[in-house]
């Protein structure tokens, strides 16, 4: 089984104002009769999948709960945030207390507001990425560029027309001549922000990559409260944490990818 963890506690302000702080974009329902955050988990639902790990913040517990009962998912954990700390501590948290139950739990690690409108295709592609995670690996998902797009990350990958590709490195947002000259070259993907590994997996890239982010994590998780369902992450240990995002803190380095 897959375990779907929901990265949702960002305040989309590139939307701003029909996106603001206390109803960001992800809650919004800006492609038909469901949001986004909405969508996100009815992708991740159903056989080979368990029940997802939400992480948010207290500004947004209720609303995520509220939609989440909407489409008929129970969520299997809410996590909150007691502030933001970016995708590194969030989804290491996310792996701590996987990890607790089952050190081997798949974790799909996805953002809350994307749009992917062929679902069999992102399930196919999850699919694929299974066995490469099983087996220790990273995974990171792409998406194929259609334009030179400077808004975007890249994926340098090995040539090969292999549905799981050897990633050889991250590339940060590029000008437009070297988005261009990518997009000529071939081999490169956007970074889409979608992960798939173990928990010990993540949680050793973090140790070998991030070791100052594990103490801190840990204390937050295990001083973690209940609180009307959701989990309240100790903040005193959680305000010590470096802001930085999981592509800066263990995928760049690590070579497993």
């Amino acid at each position: 089984m897959i375990t779907p963890v929901i990265l949702c506690g960002g305040s989309g302000t590139r939307l701003w104002p029909l996106s603001r702080k206390s109803y960001p974009k992800q809650f919004s329902k800006l492609l038909g009769d469901q949001s986004l955050f909405q969508a996100s988990a009815k992708r991740v639902k159903g056989a080979g999948f368990s029940a997802p790990i939400v992480i948010t913040n207290s500004d947004f517990r209720f609303i995520v709960v509220e939609q989440l009962q909407e489409i008929g998912i129970d969520p299997g954990a809410v996590l909150i945030e007691p502030e933001g700390r970016n995708t590194a501590p969030a989804v290491l948290a996310a792996a701590t207390y996987l990890h607790a139950n089952d050190p081997n739990a798949l974790m799909l690690v996805l953002p809350s507001d994307h749009n992917i409108p062929d679902v069999m295709a992102f399930a196919k592609a999850v699919d694929a990425g299974r066995v490469a995670a099983m087996d220790g690996d990273l995974v990171s998902f792409g998406i194929k560029p259609t334009r030179a797009e400077t808004g975007y990350g890249y994926l340098e990958t090995e040539d090969s027309d292999a549905d799981v590709l050897r990633l050889m490195r991250f590339v940060e947002k590029p000008d437009l001549q070297t988005a261009q000259a990518m997009l000529d070259q071939g081999g490169f993907l956007w970074n889409a922000g979608i992960f798939l590994f173990t928990a010990s997996a993540v949680i050793k890239a973090f140790e070998d990559h991030r070791p100052n982010l594990l103490a801190p994590v840990r204390s937050a998780v295990k001083d973690a409260k209940a609180d009307l369902g959701f989990l309240r992450l100790a903040a005193e240990p959680w305000s010590k944490l470096e802001n930085i995002s999981i592509d800066y803190a263990i995928m760049e380095p690590s070579k497993n990818l």
